[in-house]
Formats: structure tokens, C-alpha cells, sequence
């Protein structure tokens, strides 16, 4: 497989992982109802743990030390980045949070520039301007800064910082080991977070179910499509793609969910997928830009 083709499937995988989140925020809100956020989250990810380690156990074992370092630190990246936006939720409205969650896609290019010496070239901040301001209509209505504003902006800081790391480390030939590490110690800190005062499990067949699905496409699959896809991808133009997850959210909940559409949603969704196109329409005039990894190794 070409360098180019690698891409464009590492794109459209980046784009089937934003539906698959999209589709979890009706099923979430109804069950983090019944179980406490972190409860959720732990025996969401410690479940998705066993299930990796049983059958991708080999991968593991095959990684470097250095390898399981790096996946240590992206997974413990990660894992705080759930455990803050969690808690902010308790003081944030849902909608906020999605917006100051998804500051990453600002956040991305600044660590990449900042911490990676990385130019971003203009363009790319034009279509991180144009998402930003989808992400705000689809997102806000009012905006006040509390504690639980604050503390979900250190949950995008650890996003932005989780996909800055994954463009520099993943690679192919990882993906699967260095997932299985990342998901490992997300599983621990949402334990951790959660064992103090004792984790409430889900009582119903339809909330397992929930669960379930999440640990497999949500999780599991999530994080693997991720890394690999990160492989083959720049850190900016990746944030940017998954900014395309509260369109998918706001298309499921209209369709499978009891809400309406709303000329918010038309516009903000519109300028979320232009900024979408505009970064790929870019990317296919300078293939230039692809990462390092992309271009020298096989899938």
C-alpha cells in the first residue's frame, strides 16, 4: 500500500472513530443516569483491558521498553484527560463542555509548534479558526468561566497533548501493542478514581449492553484505529478531523434521539466539515506533510 493510500485510509478510519463517539453521548447521558461518570468509565475500560491483553497479549510482549514507556505516558494522558472532563461535567453544562473540550483542535497545532518545533503552516490555523467557530455554534449557548470550565480545559490540554504524542510515536508496526498499553492504564486511573467510593455497576440488560458496545467499538476498536491512523497522519490535521464527532453527536441525536434540528446545528456542522475539507484539500496538494512514519513504513 502507497504512502497516499495509507492516508486516505487512516482519514476515513479517523472519520468512522468520530461516528462511533458521536453515537455514544445519547446512550452515555442516559446511562451515567443510573451509574456515577467514573464508575462508568472504569468498568468500561477494565473490561476493554482483559478483552485486549487476552488477545493481543503477543503485540505486547513484542514492544521495547521505550515502546511501553511511550504508551504509558499517552495512556496516563488519556485517562486524565476522562477523569477531568468527568468531573467538570458535574458543574458544566453538557453543551460547554463539549465546546472547551474540543479546544484541542486549538491546542494541537500550539503544542506541535511549542513542544514538537513543528511549523503549522497558515492554512492549517485558518481551518482551525473555521472549526473552532463550528464547534461554537454547535456547542454553546452562553459561556461562563467556573471551576468546571477550568478543570474540562485541563482535559483538552491532555487531548491535544495525547494526539501530539501519538503523531510523533506511533507507528504500524505498535499500533496494536501500543494500544493495548494505552488502555491498561486508562483502566488503572479510572479505577483509581473511582474505588474510593465504591463502583456502582449497571443493573439492566439494555445499561450492559450500552456498556458492551462501548468497550468494543468505543474503546477498544477506538484506540487502535487511533494509533494506527495516527500513524499516517499529522497531529493538527487528525485534531481537526475528530472535531467532526459533535456533527456525528448532533446527527444521532436528532435521528435516534428526541431532539430537533436547529439552524445552530446546520451552520456549525457546516463549517466543522469545511474546515474538515479544506485541511484535506490542502494535505492532497502537499503530500509533503505527511509524517515521518508514513512514508517509510508498511502497514
Amino acid at each position: 500500500m502507497t504512502p497516499a493510500a495509507r492516508t486516505r485510509l487512516a482519514t476515513l478510519l479517523l472519520l468512522a472513530l468520530t461516528a462511533v463517539w458521536g453515537s455514544t453521548f445519547f446512550l452515555i447521558h442516559d446511562l451515567v443516569e443510573h451509574v456515577p461518570p467514573v464508575d462508568f468509565l472504569a468498568v468500561r475500560f477494565a473490561i476493554a483491558a482483559v478483552v485486549m491483553l487476552v488477545l493481543f497479549w503477543g503485540p505486547v510482549r513484542s514492544l521495547t521498553r521505550r515502546e511501553v514507556a511511550i504508551g504509558v505516558g499517552l495512556g496516563l494522558l488519556y485517562g486524565l484527560a476522562q477523569i477531568f472532563q468527568t468531573q467538570g461535567l458535574a458543574t458544566t453544562p453538557a453543551s460547554v463542555s463539549g465546546f472547551v473540550t474540543g479546544s484541542y483542535v486549538v491546542l494541537t497545532p500550539v503544542f506541535t509548534a511549542l513542544i514538537l518545533r513543528e511549523r503549522v503552516p497558515g492554512s492549517t490555523w485558518v481551518a482551525v479558526g473555521i472549526a473552532t467557530a463550528g464547534l461554537a455554534l454547535l456547542s454553546l449557548n452562553g459561556f461562563s468561566v467556573g471551576a468546571g470550565e477550568a478543570i474540562t480545559l485541563l482535559a483538552a490540554v491532555c487531548y491535544a497533548l495525547h494526539i501530539v504524542g501519538l503523531g510523533r510515536y506511533s507507528a504500524s508496526r505498535i499500533a496494536t501493542g501500543l494500544s493495548v498499553v494505552q488502555v491498561v492504564v486508562i483502566a488503572v486511573i479510572c479505577l483509581v478514581g473511582a474505588l474510593p467510593g465504591g463502583i456502582v455497576l449497571p443493573r439492566t440488560p439494555a445499561h450492559w449492553a450500552s456498556v458492551l458496545y462501548m468497550v468494543v467499538f468505543a474503546s477498544i476498536l477506538a484506540l487502535w484505529v487511533q494509533t494506527w491512523a495516527q500513524a499516517h497522519l499529522p497531529a493538527t490535521r487528525a485534531a481537526i478531523i475528530m472535531t467532526v464527532e459533535p456533527v456525528f453527536a448532533a446527527f444521532f441525536a436528532v435521528t435516534l434521539g428526541s431532539e430537533t434540528p436547529t439552524w445552530r446545528m446546520v451552520v456549525g456542522g457546516g463549517l466543522v466539515l469545511t474546515a474538515m475539507y479544506a485541511v484535506e484539500l490542502l494535505a492532497r496538494r502537499r503530500p509533503g506533510e505527511l509524517p515521518v512514519e508514513a512514508l517509510h513504513h508498511e502497514v
